[in-house]
């Protein structure tokens, strides 16, 4: 294959593939003109800025590449209160936000009925959209946070490889993952998913397969971000051993290309999914490089209102600290700062 109508109807495995593989320049600025165009034709000049707040650092699980995995002792362990939460969320209501994401490691704290209590009154007190992004349930538990009011939930699947999955996720299952995230599309939710791009042992051919996966399971919201080695953590070391990022039959490359050739695949297959410029992209540059993937596809900035003194404990990959405190950004600023998009 020397070239791939960047403009046909549907592509193939074959096609994402080769599109992720390529270096051909005039190509690769073809697909990104064509997935801004698909961008604003499908979802409009709009840029979605959604409230997150990390609401707890604890997590029951391991997986080898996060930095809040249970095994981590040198972690600093924060949790925030329901009450608290609650308060989080009136004023990030008031301070005109449309969307709020409740997001935590998966932490047995927060029983089902602590958080349909805690869905329930913000729902009741604001008029916000409310996300959550707090890992595996049973389903019956998705369905009490359905009717209490929820209206999104966020599982990212990390890869549709189960054998990666497996190496990654040592105490977890990868057909429980995706049974979860059929539970969730079944119960109505708006459901996202979303994976790291440069994991060991990643393949073109694997992330060629998630991009079908978000097709395949109709996803409502991707997050794509890069895998950033923590000092803290088992993959951390297969990384440095491998002296960067690589993957078999893909050898070293460029990181943060590949994730934007990620988005605009993405936004080109999926056409009405939203796409966020996820916080790790900042980890990359020290540009923000976020209006670079708005230009490629994205069309939703996260703004983290947790408050600095736990936010840089939230450390899923040993950047994100840094990132916390000098991240002093405000809702005002990034309207400001994407005033040529309608922002919502």
């Amino acid at each position: 294959m020397s070239k791939v109508n960047i403009k046909k109807e549907e592509y193939t495995k074959q096609d994402i593939v080769f599109l992720l593989k390529t270096d051909d320049q005039d190509i690769i600025n073809e697909l990104y003109e064509y997935a801004d165009k698909v961008k604003t034709e499908y979802m409009g000049n709009v840029v979605h800025i959604r409230a997150i707040l990390e609401f707890s650092n604890n997590c029951c699980h391991n997986c080898l590449y996060c930095g809040i995995r249970k095994a981590n002792y040198k972690i600093k362990r924060y949790k925030i209160e329901p009450d608290e939460i609650i308060k989080y969320a009136i004023k990030a209501d008031s301070l005109g936000f449309k969307t709020l994401i409740l997001q935590s490691g998966e932490d047995p704290y927060y029983t089902a009925e602590m958080i349909e209590n805690i869905i329930r009154v913000i729902k009741n007190n604001t008029d916000l959209k409310l996300t959550l992004s707090i890992g595996e349930r049973p389903e019956s538990e998705y369905r009490k946070f359905k009717e209490a009011g929820a209206d999104r939930f966020l599982l990212k699947h990390e890869t549709s490889d189960p054998v990666l999955y497996r190496q990654l996720h040592p105490d977890m299952k990868y057909s429980s993952r995706i049974k979860c995230l059929r539970d969730l599309k079944h119960l109505g939710f708006e459901t996202g998913s979303g994976i790291m791009v440069g994991l060991p042992g990643q393949t073109f051919e694997s992330i060629a397969n998630d991009i079908l996966f978000f097709e395949m399971m109709n996803i409502d919201m991707i997050g794509i971000g890069p895998y950033i080695p923590h000092s803290d953590t088992p993959l951390e070391r297969r990384f440095n051993e491998a002296g960067g990022y690589f993957a078999p039959a893909v050898g070293n490359f460029d990181v943060e290309e590949l994730i934007y050739k990620v988005i605009a695949i993405s936004r080109i297959v999926t056409r009405h999914t939203h796409i966020p410029a996820t916080t790790g992209f900042n980890t990359l540059s020290d540009r923000d490089i976020r209006e670079k993937a708005l230009k490629r596809g994205a069309n939703v900035i996260m703004l983290n209102i947790t408050d600095n003194e736990l936010r840089e404990f939230y450390e899923i990959y040993p950047a994100k600290k840094e990132l916390a405190l000098k991240n002093t950004e405000k809702i005002e600023d990034l309207i400001k700062q994407y005033s040529d998009y309608q922002i919502v």
